[in-house]
């Protein structure tokens, strides 16, 4: 089984890196760059989603797909999609539904930072608030029934924005359980590393 690895909006393939390292089960993992995905298209999730998609349709061995927030939509999106290509899926503070309030309060809060806040993301500042804003109207939720292979639910206690989704998410999936991380907030993958790494190493060892 490849693993794929997809990081969070403001984060780089970097992020994993704590995490993968720790890992027993990461031999055969590819930590893709999403800024990279999205050179020489339009900034928007639409472009983004389909660049992805020709990623892991390129691959010829079952994927076991593994997201933070973002990167965790997009994990989710192509499972949905391609439910013959994905034999497992991992979902770090994952939204299935934008929630749009906050997205629109983040992105006026984004306009008003420097641009070099946000060049080590590899969006810059103009893109960065393009996919922030065409994901606004994003909603799995009609089709997460779609979803049938083994599923990792995973937020931090701490994350007042995602943990009441992440238990929704959860419960609409038919073969999902759910961990909550105690003391940890939204960025899993770098906060907590250790404990994301012996977690995820539990439930790859179930795949066949």
């Amino acid at each position: 089984m490849k693993q794929i690895y997809l990081h969070g909006l403001g984060q780089t393939p970097d992020s994993w890196k704590k995490t993968t390292m720790q890992m027993k089960t990461a031999e055969n993992a590819l930590c893709l760059d999403l800024a990279e995905l999205l050179r020489g298209t339009e900034s928007t999730y639409q472009a983004l989603y389909a660049a992805f998609s020709d990623a892991c349709n390129a691959e010829s061995e079952p994927l076991g797909l593994c997201g933070l927030s973002l990167g965790g939509v997009l994990a989710l999106h192509y499972a949905i999609d391609h439910p013959e290509k994905v034999n497992s899926l991992v979902l770090l503070a994952t939204p299935h539904q934008m929630p749009k309030r906050l997205l629109q309060f983040q992105n006026l809060l984004f306009r008003f930072m420097p641009n070099s806040m946000f060049q080590q993301t590899g969006f810059g500042k103009k893109k960065f608030l393009t996919l922030c804003k065409s994901m606004m109207a994003l909603d799995l939720t009609p089709s997460l029934s779609g979803v049938s292979c083994p599923t990792l639910v995973i937020c931090g206690e701490r994350d007042r924005a995602n943990k009441k989704a992440a238990v929704k998410l959860a419960g609409q999936i038919s073969n999902a359980e759910l961990q909550l991380l105690p003391d940890t907030g939204h960025e899993i993958n770098t906060e907590a590393p250790e404990q994301l790494a012996a977690l995820l190493d539990t439930f790859f060892r179930k795949m066949p």
